[in-house]
């Protein structure tokens, strides 16, 4: 179909829940990205931080096209060589001893709350309050919705899932005002990405630690942006030293195919009794190829140490670019390869002006350029990136 057709049938049959821009992506190979009219984009958004390995990887499209040709789906009461050849490589990644899987972050998040309201509960009938974060962002389902501190996501849904509080983020005195022997969690973000790339201090994670292990409360970590080497280590945590309860993770962990899940230490390995969680999808063998392929090309690619140093080169040049546009920049912040850009005024105008430049990134926040390129970004595409934002701050 040419473009025309495509837009024009989509927007005939798709629900209108999506704000797309005007192009037709057909297929892509590294880090570039090409529509059905032949044009190449270098892609610093990666489907949403999802893309890890980029596009068509020979170790992943290998692994997923095996997978497929063996068995794609089977319930979870049988076990498969490969699920226990993934969740093993997640457990070590984590630096947990269990993992679920399931379908995307809002599911992990959501078993990851059950899983505290279950622990508090045996504890106490009133321990299940669940405290979270303003500008966080944890999924579209009731409850993560009620956990999420966005009020425009909220609008129209009545009432939301009861037992949820919100605090502002980095803020430990906020926090401490609201703990109490009812708090069975604290969600938290380890560097808030859709509230635009807020990174707090060690030492407020330590804190909160401190407070969830006063109150015997379940430190979830949300890392289902943060994950899978992204900030230049296996999960964002692993810079504080503080070490969750619970994470969760998604996106980048199949590298591009649809998985998530969350990991426990074994103390927290029999919160939940056979029955009391699951899923159909969750874990099938076609998730789990692209789990263990992805892990294990991250790993023999050492790309952790790869995206840790070339996230500082990216961090550089984009701060000789707010020292050269001061009044256009006001911040530059992130970790890794999870970078974002706060500009003055609205962001939409540079997302464009990047994407007519064939650079795609992305605005969160609405001023913010949120960068999350393929793990596998070189150094000369980083350039050409940054090169995009130059222009487009010009023109700003």
């Amino acid at each position: 179909m040419d473009k025309k057709t495509v837009v024009e049938q989509t927007e005939k049959y798709y629900l209108p829940v999506f704000g797309r821009y005007d192009m037709v992506l057909d297929h892509g190979q590294g880090c570039k990205i090409y529509d059905n009219e032949g044009n190449e984009y270098i892609d610093a958004f990666a489907g949403i931080a999802v893309n890890s390995l980029g596009y068509n990887h020979p170790v992943l499209v290998k692994a997923v096209a095996e997978q497929a040709a063996k068995i794609m789906h089977c319930s979870n009461l049988y076990y498969t060589e490969i699920q226990a050849k993934a969740v093993r490589l997640v457990a070590e990644a984590t630096g947990m001893d269990r993992v679920f899987f399931a379908n995307c972050g809002a599911e992990g998040n959501e078993g990851a709350m059950k899983l505290a309201r279950k622990y508090g509960v045996s504890k106490s009938p009133t321990k299940y309050k669940i405290i979270s974060a303003d500008e966080s962002f944890h999924g579209r389902t009731f409850d993560t919705l009620a956990a999420t501190g966005h009020d425009y996501y909220h609008v129209g849904y009545g009432p939301l899932s009861p037992g949820h509080v919100l605090v502002p983020y980095a803020d430990i005195k906020a926090l401490e005002a609201v703990m109490d022997e009812d708090v069975c969690a604290v969600l938290l973000e380890p560097i808030q990405g859709e509230g635009g790339v807020h990174v707090p201090s060690d030492e407020y994670l330590q804190q909160v630690r401190t407070l969830c292990d006063k109150y015997d409360a379940l430190l979830i970590f949300d890392e289902v942006q943060t994950g899978v080497a992204r900030t230049g280590k296996w999960f964002a945590y692993m810079h504080s030293g503080v070490k969750p309860d619970v994470i969760t993770f998604a996106k980048g962990i199949g590298g591009g195919f649809p998985v998530a899940g969350f990991a426990v230490p074994e103390r927290l390995a029999h919160v939940f009794k056979p029955g009391d969680h699951g899923g159909t999808f969750g874990g099938n063998p076609l998730a789990c190829a692209a789990v263990y392929a992805t892990l294990a090309t991250i790993r023999s690619e050492n790309l952790v140490d790869k995206v840790a140093e070339k996230g500082a080169y990216f961090m550089e040049e984009l701060l000789k670019l707010q020292a050269k546009y001061p009044a256009k920049v006001k911040d530059v912040r992130g970790r890794g390869l999870i970078l974002g850009v706060e500009v003055a005024g609205e962001g939409k105008p540079v997302v464009e002006s990047c994407l007519a430049n064939h650079v795609v990134v992305n605005c969160t926040a609405g001023n913010v350029i949120r960068l999350v390129p393929p793990l596998i970004i070189s150094k000369e595409e980083i350039d050409t990136i940054v090169a995009a934002l130059d222009k487009a701050l010009a023109a700003l």
